[in-house]
Order: C-alpha cells, then sequence, then structure tokens
C-alpha cells in the first residue's frame, strides 16, 4: 500500500521531513527492528504513540508480550470479544489469551520469535490486515501440553494473521507446527494426537462441521489465465491455487513455481523443485481424493529493496479421509486443514513457498477428534 510523501515546505519553516518508508522485514537486524527511527510513517489513528508503522506495531508487541513477558499487555492489544482461531480450538477474550500465552511460556520459558516476515493491508480507517511469519527456537524446560520436559531444543515456524484496529487485534488466525515440534522433542506424536482426540469438545466438531460444509459449498473460479502477480497478486495466488488443488491441475507447479524453488512446509517438509512440491500435494490428495481448498484471505507486499511479490495467502482444505497415505489407513473420517502459504514470486514465478498447518491436530481428528 502506498502512503503520501509528505511535501517539502517552500516558506522560511523547517522542511518538513520526508516520510520514512514503512518497515520491511525480511533481512533486517532485530535490534533495529526493535529500535525504530522515531516518528509516524504513515496514519496510525488509536494505537499507541510509539509505534511508527503497522508492520512496526506487529513486530514489537509480539517481542514485548513474549520474549519481554510483558503480558500485562494483551488486554491492550486484544479486544474483549476477541477470537484466535487454530485447527485445535477457538480462543476467546483477553483472559484466555493471557492463560494460554504463559501456559506455553511455561513449557518453552525460552522461547525466542524472529519475525520472518510481514505481509500485511489496509489503513487506519478500514483496519489493518496482517500476516505474520515467524521461526521459533524454544527449549521444553517445563511441563506442556504435550507432556513433561524433555529438556529438548527445538526451532519451528508459525504464522499469525491478524485483523487490526485502534491498536487491538480483534480476529487471529494462528498456525503452528506442533507435529514438527513434537518430533523435535523425540515423543510420539500418535500417541499425543489420540489424546488430543480425547479430549476434543463438542464446539470444536461443530466448527469443524460448519467449515467443511462452507467449504464444499464454496464457489472456485475456473479462469487459467494467470495475471501479473505485482498489479493483481489476489487474482494470481486465486488462480494459482485453484488450478493446483481444486482442479488437479498439478502440471500447474511447473508454470508458477521456478524450476529451483523451495517449499519450507510442515513437519519437516524441505522440499526443492517441481517435482516435490508437486509430490507434496498428491500427498495430500491419496489421503483425501476428494478434497476442496477454499482461499480464504490474500493480501501481498512489493519486496522492499529487492525485486518481486510477497503475497500471503490463508486457506482451508476439508476433504473426506477415504484414501490410504500420509495419514494411515482410511478412516471415512472428515478431515479439516487451516492453513497458511507465503510466497516470494520472482518475474511471475515463486522461487520460496512457506505452508504451514499444525498436522497435529489433522493427526488428532484421523483418531476421531
Amino acid at each position: 500500500m502506498a502512503y503520501p510523501r509528505a511535501k517539502t515546505s517552500r516558506s522560511k519553516k523547517p522542511a518538513r521531513r520526508r516520510a520514512l518508508p514503512v518497515t520491511f522485514v525480511p533481512g533486517q537486524d532485530i535490534s533495529k527492528l526493535l529500535a525504530p527511527t522515531p516518528g509516524r510513517r504513515h496514519p496510525l489513528k488509536g494505537f499507541d504513540a510509539d509505534y511508527v508503522d503497522f508492520v512496526d506495531y506487529i513486530i514489537r508487541c509480539t517481542h514485548r508480550i513474549w520474549e519481554e513477558k510483558q503480558l500485562d499487555l494483551i488486554p491492550t492489544h486484544y479486544t474483549r470479544d476477541c477470537v484466535i482461531h487454530t485447527l485445535s480450538g477457538e480462543v476467546r477474550g483477553p483472559e484466555a489469551v493471557v492463560a494460554n500465552t504463559a501456559k506455553t511460556l511455561s513449557g518453552f520459558p525460552d522461547r525466542t520469535l524472529f519475525g520472518d516476515h510481514v505481509i500485511w493491508a489496509g489503513d487506519d480507517a478500514r483496519g489493518f490486515y496482517s500476516s505474520h511469519r515467524i521461526t521459533s527456537h524454544l527449549t521444553n524446560l517445563g511441563a506442556s501440553d504435550y507432556g513433561p520436559a524433555t529438556g529438548r531444543r527445538a526451532t519451528i515456524v508459525t504464522i499469525a494473521d491478524c485483523a487490526v484496529k485502534e491498536n487491538r487485534i480483534y480476529e487471529e488466525w494462528l498456525v503452528r507446527d506442533n507435529l514438527g515440534l513434537v518430533l523435535q522433542l523425540g515423543l510420539d506424536p500418535h500417541a499425543i494426537a489420540r489424546r488430543q482426540a480425547q479430549n476434543s469438545t463438542p464446539a470444536l466438531r461443530q466448527w469443524r462441521a460448519a467449515e467443511t460444509r462452507r467449504i464444499k459449498a464454496s464457489r472456485v473460479s475456473r479462469s487459467t489465465s494467470l495475471p501479473d502477480e505485482q498489479t493483481h497478486p489476489e487474482d494470481f495466488a486465486r488462480i494459482a491455487m485453484n488450478r493446483i488443488w481444486n482442479d488437479r491441475a498439478f502440471a500447474t507447479v511447473r508454470s508458477v513455481y521456478a524450476p529451483a524453488a523451495t517449499l519450507r512446509g510442515t513437519s519437516g517438509r524441505d522440499l526443492l523443485g517441481h517435482a516435490e512440491v508437486i509430490g507434496f500435494v498428491v500427498s495430500l490428495f491419496g489421503a483425501l481424493p476428494d478434497a476442496k481448498l477454499s482461499v480464504d484471505h490474500v493480501c501481498a507486499v512489493s519486496g522492499g529493496t529487492r525485486e518481486g511479490t510477497d503475497i500471503a495467502v490463508r486457506w482451508t482444505l476439508a476433504g473426506k479421509h477415504s484414501g490410504a497415505g500420509i495419514y494411515g489407513p482410511a478412516t471415512g473420517r472428515d478431515l479439516l486443514i487451516l492453513g497458511c502459504t507465503h510466497w516470494r514470486v520472482e518475474n511471475g514465478l515463486i522461487t520460496q513457498d512457506w505452508t504451514v498447518f499444525d498436522e497435529l491436530a489433522v493427526l488428532a481428528q484421523v483418531y476421531g477428534g
């Protein structure tokens, strides 16, 4: 989103300083991100005075809450009726956000969150939307949802999509590589998934069923012509996703991904090139042959000092577990996946892909959760 630059005064008054560009996260030193040059870079009605732009708000409030342990900021940064959507259940209200944050920190007290990127859209009149990709380093030093402390260290990727207005998050979609975390902790994901299935609530099952109905009823564009990703990033993302996932046109990967594209996926997937990306897609269809994907939100930013475009896609996939494959023998159960994808697009081709979803929560559904 472009904001007008401050005009230079022709009077004898001191010239107005030109507006600084909005914070661009990739490749930036964390010490600089946490100490930005003071002064607003674009309008932020209702935001705390020390935030210089919306990206700065996302980066610094995350750091303050998680790494500086300022949980008292949560009531000033979340609305009273906020809701956080995860595949293992919804969290509602700032008190519940505080409780969940404290619980996570008790199990992983040294957790650090490196902001890899913030892809965003909006303004202070309509509200802002961010898709924040985070790499976390953490050590399991206390009891957690997964059991007693293991003392093991892990690295996982999380993407948090937030809808924000006047300093407060009112809705959030959170996806984290929990299966990858469990594997790095040396634990049995199947045992943990079975336990999660036993603890699932009627409200969670009802939400998943409603989402499954929504996705099955959703209409899908059948356009095959990909627009320019810089001028029409939303159409580029929707058409590419629909062609690959809903039309089963797997060869589309070869026309939208660069030959040496990388895909960093959930549960330790680290893929390179067309064949491996296609293999990942096909593996999900092997388990969910009737799967349908809904593209729920798209936002994009230019590549900052780099050529290209960064696109964030939030999506939901639903299908019946009627095929054997990555999730074991077919169970006939409906499975729901809430996911987020970040693309780096250069010269019309995806060169880097980060795709994250909670595969542990998917496995819990396989076991009836």
